[in-house]
């Protein structure tokens, strides 16, 4: 690992509220008023969380998200090698978790520079806790796939863990994810959604999967979503890739089974919703 050419240098992981100020740390505040670079998601809301919080920060101020941070990374450990302390801020949460800050992460650690945190709320353990959901093992998958058969295809993977999962999720694809949770892993599935964690309008929705999805098409929820789902119970295997489950149909067909006969079968085989297997057999490739 090469060496820093300065001392000094360090990246610093800071945990911002996922919406209510009061759950700021003391040491958040000292981060912004003391880094000499943050590195900000969105500089507006760094502006308000600073103003809100009574912090000047007096470092310089640099835009940091994803759609920057391949660019901006060499910037910052070039700040580094200058001895900067580089403070890396997101719209709320820890960064890195879904949001910018592994790539210089992983830049700053193979330049020999150290990272620490100011460790603060996660949206992740928040949900995961008020979701009364076992949380003793879980997994956290972050957002799913955005089309249609790429999110099927990556919940029929998971439809057999058995730890909790908890997912990120856009308000405007939490019907279509509800209902393709619910025909894959089973409509009686628990789940919860949890949004606007610590704001106003803070709300946790706890059902099965079928119900959360009747009512998402409904009243769907707005604002910023973490879904935590019940893992699944002992019971039939894990469902293979989709060109297998294909083939199975197929080859049912084969032996004289009515298609109808030889989705439900599969389905059955493998603990599926049917309208999820006959979803995948009349998917256009």
């Amino acid at each position: 690992m090469p060496d820093a050419e300065e001392p000094g240098g360090r990246v610093v992981l800071a945990g911002a509220p996922l919406g209510n100020t009061g759950d700021a740390s003391t040491r958040l505040r000292e981060v912004l008023a003391s880094a000499d670079v943050v590195a900000a998601e969105d500089t507006r809301r760094l502006a308000r969380l600073a103003k809100d919080l009574g912090v000047t920060v007096r470092g310089r101020v640099v835009s940091y998200f994803e759609g920057n941070d391949e660019r901006r990374t060499p910037e910052l450990v070039e700040a580094l090698r200058s001895g900067a302390v580089v403070a890396v801020v997101t719209d709320g949460g820890m960064p890195s978790v879904s949001d910018p800050g592994y790539r210089l992460v992983r830049a700053a650690l193979d330049a020999g520079f150290p990272v620490t945190a100011a460790p603060g709320p996660s949206a992740v353990t928040t949900a995961l806790a008020l979701s009364g959901l076992p949380s003793d093992r879980f997994v956290f998958e972050g957002f799913l796939p955005r089309s249609g058969s790429g999110r099927r295809s990556r919940l029929r993977e998971l439809a057999a863990e058995p730890r909790t999962l908890v997912f990120f999720e856009a308000p405007h694809r939490i019907k279509g994810a509800l209902e393709d949770l619910a025909a894959t892993f089973g409509a009686d599935r628990p789940a919860a959604i949890c949004r606007e964690l610590t704001k106003t309008y803070e709300e946790i929705r706890r059902d099965t999967l079928g119900a959360l999805a009747e009512g998402a098409a409904q009243d769907p929820p707005r604002g910023e979503i973490t879904l935590v789902v019940a893992g699944a119970p002992a019971g039939p295997p894990a469902a293979p890739g989709d060109d297998e489950l294909r083939e199975a149909v197929a080859r049912r067909e084969a032996g004289g089974e009515s298609r109808r006969d030889a989705i439900q079968a599969v389905a059955d085989a493998y603990g599926l919703r049917r309208r999820a297997v006959y979803a995948l057999v009349h998917e256009k490739p």
